[in-house]
């Protein structure tokens, strides 16, 4: 009984002495291990969230991802964006300051095609150029390639900004058919249209002048034929110029960069495809003409005068005429001559 009892209190003293060695430990290295968790809950939670780091303003280089958002172009900052519009996501680039102006690139272009003229424009006027649907960094639906289409494309992009009101409009090639299919829906946002090198009424004939219509009509054969060989299938066409060095190695880069990613090709053959479609669409506009005046120009190697004659059938105020010493690639082989006459009609 005597043993039974030492043992017992044995126990109880054992059991108090881990007790409180357990405790010593706890609160002795507690703070030890459990404070740099405290600490950093602490942390975040004091923390301002940390802003996006301002881009660099660096000069634009063929290829270059558009996380660089803002860059230079003789000296005049633009910067890239994309917006949710008509069920895409439109990539744009935009610069300057005060009255829109609105670039509406051709094929196989994208808006870079406008570099030369975007810096001189940005001075008196902010430039948005955008990418068309399909094409540069835009998304690549597989339908909507129409003019309509597309046109609507720009106006949720323009209301998306705020511009959804008076603008100057510029339309080269595809672009150009987009930018009469826009001035003939939303006739009360255009204040001045200029068409650059395409009638959006073509004559007669028109889409068997050239060999690559009825080849880029054709349901998939392009994209097989030039799958792999895109820089050199597309070379031809820009150098298919009056003057071809307007459009350098550098350049082509640019553009084969974005045609050769997936759905690039076929996008740009789809706009083909569509011609057709966006011809009929126009028809139904010309019922009533563009009362907006109106700039029609061609390249003197290139469809000439195409353009002017198909607008005075679609518009009551048109003037224009040839580009001397250009062909089809009118921002890039005679830059200067159409700042001069963009900047003579925006301010008239």
């Amino acid at each position: 009984m005597q043993l039974l009892k030492i043992v017992t209190v044995l126990y109880i003293n054992i059991y108090i002495t881990v007790v409180v060695a357990l405790t010593v430990m706890i609160l002795v290295a507690g703070p030890t291990v459990l404070n740099p968790l405290q600490r950093s809950i602490a942390q975040q939670q004091q923390q301002p969230q940390q802003q996006p780091q301002q881009q660099q303003q660096t000069a634009y280089d063929a290829g270059k991802p558009i996380k660089d958002l803002s860059f230079e172009i003789d000296n005049v900052t633009f910067s890239h964006h994309t917006a949710s519009v008509n069920g895409i996501q439109m990539h744009y680039v935009i610069g300057g300051q005060r009255e829109p102006v609105v670039l509406l690139h051709g094929w196989p272009e994208t808006w870079y095609e406008w570099r030369h003229v975007m810096p001189a424009l940005a001075k008196n006027y902010t430039v948005i150029a955008p990418d068309l649907r399909g094409l540069g960094d835009s998304s690549k639906p597989l339908t909507g390639y129409d003019g309509n289409t597309t046109a609507e494309d720009i106006y949720q992009l323009l209301c998306y900004l705020g511009l959804d009101q008076k603008v100057y409009l510029v339309g080269h090639d595809v672009g150009g058919l987009t930018a009469y299919s826009y001035a003939a829906s939303h006739p009360n946002n255009v204040s001045k249209l200029v068409i650059l090198d395409i009638p959006p009424l073509p004559p007669s004939g028109f889409e068997d002048s050239v060999w690559w219509f009825r080849f880029h009509q054709t349901p998939d054969v392009p994209e097989m034929l030039t799958a792999g060989k895109e820089r050199e299938y597309l070379s031809w066409f820009y150098r298919h110029a009056y003057n071809p060095a307007a459009i350098t190695p550098a350049d082509i880069d640019e553009f084969v960069s974005k045609y050769s990613a997936p759905g690039g090709m076929r996008a740009g053959f789809e706009y083909y495809r569509a011609f057709p479609t966006t011809v009929e669409q126009n028809k139904d506009h010309a019922n009533v003409k563009l009362q907006m005046p109106v700039l029609a120009l061609g390249g003197e190697y290139s469809h000439g005068t195409a353009a002017l004659e198909s607008m005075k059938s679609l518009a009551t105020d048109v003037r224009g005429g040839i580009v001397p010493f250009s062909g089809h690639w009118i921002a890039e082989e005679r830059p200067d001559f159409l700042i001069d006459e963009l900047e003579r009609f925006f301010s008239e």
